[in-house]
């Protein structure tokens, strides 16, 4: 099988993906490739993956590859990692997936071609060496926490000075993470009654007008949200290191725009959380957010110290979308009723007007009711 199109390149997969399109060969520098990485390379319209680090370690069990290829998208691993920088950005590549070769500009380099059955074994490999890696993440975990978790747990937090109000009202926080797409998908009744201050998460601001809703608030490290939902017009909140370094402020104010700066430690969706709970949120309603050892080496932290405390500070606040999605009903509403009334006065009077049978039969039955409605109201 040959494959030809436009290679684009870059070695953070959440920066190449918006400047892939339809047809084109991502080249990306991606060990352990997470499901989620996976989904928006395939939502894109790639024709194929090459990548210059190991997809799968197997190091803990990561699904990115299986993802890509059970929806028919090839993956190969490049033999030299020098062969990344060769390869030009913006020209055309062919990839030969029988000979197990990639040819640019008449230069070729070897490739290792992925299959399914092979990605099926380095899971099962990677399930049998997790117990190794939940040790070390334990350990390094217990480590944070014996060293900051006071600082973290007690601490008092300076919340911006934000437009928006929490008081009385639910927060819906919505993470780019595992299945975040299904779970927006579940609870849209709950959004349209509960109208919940929305919070996205970096590119979980994307997540929220890909499915036609505006968040309120943007937070997070602005590194992997797009220009759009930037401009469109919810209040942002620049996730800050404790001592007040904000990387993220810089493209805010390149893209002439204003940002309050939110000085916390922990994650971006940590973060999100402090700051509704600190805000005076009713309720804390989390979409796609990580909480599992594999999520968070997916992200590539040895540890989930601040995560772990932050659901102590908030946890009573805190539900998960699933949750929401299982136990939130709407019930039935008077517009249902009258609609399927109308619906069925509409449907019975175009059966009776073109049907000539029921026309007899029926004529009788308004006569009568006719007469009766005489006696009754007008003598």
């Amino acid at each position: 099988m040959v494959i030809t199109g436009t290679l684009k390149k870059d070695k953070r997969t959440k920066n190449l993906v918006r400047r892939l399109k339809r047809g084109d060969i991502a080249l990306i520098s991606h060990a352990d490739l997470d499901p989620v990485a996976a989904e928006s390379l395939i939502q894109s319209g790639i024709v194929a993956v090459i990548n210059s680090e190991p997809t799968l370690t197997g190091r803990f069990p990561t699904t990115g590859a299986l993802l890509l290829l059970q929806k028919g998208v090839p993956i190969v691993e490049l033999g030299e990692r020098e062969a990344f920088q060769e390869l030009k950005d913006g020209k055309t590549v062919t990839l030969d997936l029988s000979q197990s070769i990639v040819q640019q500009d008449g230069k070729v380099f070897r490739v290792k071609v992925l299959t399914e059955s092979e990605v099926q074994k380095r899971l099962r490999e990677a399930e049998r060496q997790l117990s190794e890696a939940l040790k070390d993440f334990a350990e390094n975990t217990l480590a944070y926490l014996r060293q900051e978790g006071k600082r973290l747990l007690a601490s008092p937090i300076s919340l911006p000075n934000l437009k928006t109000n929490f008081v009385g009202r639910h927060a819906l926080i919505v993470v780019r993470g595992h299945h975040y797409r299904e779970d927006l998908l579940a609870i849209r009744s709950y959004i349209r009654d509960r109208k919940p201050v929305l919070i996205g998460v970096d590119g979980g601001a994307d997540a929220l007008l890909e499915l036609g809703y505006k968040p309120d608030i943007i937070i997070g490290d602005m590194d992997s949200v797009s220009e759009e939902a930037l401009r469109c017009g919810a209040e942002l909140v620049v996730h800050a290191y404790p001592d007040g370094r904000a990387p993220g402020a810089e493209r805010v104010r390149q893209l002439g725009l204003s940002a309050q700066i939110f000085p916390v430690g922990g994650t971006s969706e940590d973060a999100a959380m402090l700051l509704a709970y600190e805000a005076g949120a009713e309720l804390i309603v989390a979409v796609g957010t990580h909480w599992s050892i594999v999520e968070f080496l997916e992200k590539g932290r040895k540890g989930m110290a601040s995560t772990f405390l932050t659901r102590l500070r908030v946890g009573h606040k805190l539900v998960d979308a699933k949750g929401v999605s299982a136990l939130y009903t709407t019930g039935v509403r008077w517009w249902h009723i009258l609609s399927l009334l109308l619906l069925g006065a509409f449907t019975g009077a175009w059966l009776i007007r073109m049907s000539p049978t029921l026309q007899t039969y029926l004529r009788p039955l308004w006569l009568w009711f006719w007469t009766s409605f005489e006696h009754l109201f007008m003598r």
